[in-house]
């Protein structure tokens, strides 16, 4: 049977700030420059999800993009959409919210909620011209 990949593009506006707590502000500032701003930066991310597998033969999905839609609505969108990710997510209160960082948090939420057999790879762009894409290596 063939393989497809199905692609599912959302997206979220979030701040965030990248910082380590135990360095100075001159260090996060040499280090990530004008993310590390105290008070925060926004970005307008763009998320694609690919899943890939073998084409159902009953129903010819490899998966169905309303069930992907509404995953990505309920357990992404909702956690991360007009957030603080720093003070608001539970998962980047102790991990800085890198987008690669993003990118991995977002993979292993969707991981549990999607079929074992089913590959899962995720692409998160911060702006249009920086992305990191995560496929659980």
């Amino acid at each position: 049977m063939a393989k497809v990949t199905v692609h599912r593009k959302a997206h979220f506006n979030a701040a965030h700030r990248l910082y380590k707590r135990e360095w100075s502000d001159a260090q996060n500032t040499t280090v990530f420059g004008k993310c590390a701003n105290p008070h925060y930066h926004g970005h307008n991310y763009e998320l694609i999800v690919a899943v890939k597998g073998e084409i159902d033969a009953e129903t010819g999905f490899v998966i169905d993009m309303k069930v992907l839609k509404d995953l990505i609505k309920d357990e992404i969108e909702e956690k991360l959409d007009h957030k603080n990710l720093n003070e608001e997510v539970e998962e980047f209160k102790t991990l800085n919210p890198t987008a690669e960082n993003i990118a991995v948090v977002i993979w292993n939420i969707l991981r549990v909620k999607i079929e074992v057999k089913l590959e899962l790879t995720v692409t998160l762009y911060e702006t249009p011209r920086n992305f990191v894409v995560y496929n659980g290596e």
